[in-house]
């Protein structure tokens, strides 16, 4: 019985340790996502802005962060009012106007080297049939996208990359700097290691103990 609940208890451990270093190698990418207001919150949006037909009186939102995946992508900051957005720039027959909140991110979210510009609204009235892509780019050249279209830079920022993956997510960057400054080469800690093997030790112990008894 001691042998079977030593051997569990080490296999508990191992399963820990696995699963530590499963989160150590968690990424996230480093990309521009983009949100539809719907009422009073952000949808993080189905389609690309290319596709997306907004109508007159939309609000549309674009967010520079580092994200592991649409569920964990972060929403665009500040108001979202389109009244209070597109109030200097009036109505027009045969256009639409459609309100964007353009959010450069934070300096943790930025590529190194770069500092993000402060977040800002713009009010894009264009042709009735345009997409969202072409509403941003009558208010926030220069656009830059790739080869897959995927939009890269908004206003010329960031200057290089897109959407590339990278070694840490946006979660483990917020991590005290404490624990950012804990050496690790990407597997089991070395208290973990110890605590395996103080296990094992005692396990050990225990059944030369029980087979002496007998």
């Amino acid at each position: 019985m001691i042998r079977r609940a030593v051997l569990l208890l080490l296999a508990s451990l191992l399963l820990c340790a696995g699963a530590g270093q499963a989160q150590a190698q968690a990424a996230g990418y480093r990309y521009w996502s983009f949100w539809e207001r719907d009422a009073d919150r952000w949808v993080y949006a189905t389609q690309g802005p290319s596709l997306v037909r907004p109508s007159d009186g939309d609000v549309q939102g674009f967010r520079f962060a580092v994200s592991e995946d649409s569920a964990d992508a972060t929403r665009p900051r500040g108001k979202a009012d389109f009244q209070a957005i597109c109030a200097k720039t009036p109505a027009r027959d045969g256009r639409k106007r459609v309100a964007l909140v353009i959010d450069f991110g934070t300096p943790s979210d930025a590529p190194e080297g770069e500092t993000p510009p402060a977040a800002r609204t713009a009010c894009a009235r264009v042709s009735p049939d345009a997409t969202t892509a072409q509403a941003l780019a009558a208010v926030a050249e220069p656009l830059r996208y790739d080869t897959n279209a995927l939009l890269c830079a908004i206003s010329g920022y960031p200057e290089k990359g897109c959407g590339e993956q990278v070694g840490q997510s946006q979660k483990e960057k917020e991590q005290p700097a404490a624990e950012e400054s804990s050496p690790s080469d990407g597997g089991p800690s070395l208290g973990l290691v110890a605590g395996v093997a103080v296990v094992v030790v005692l396990g050990g112990a225990a059944i030369w103990q029980v087979r002496r008894r007998g």
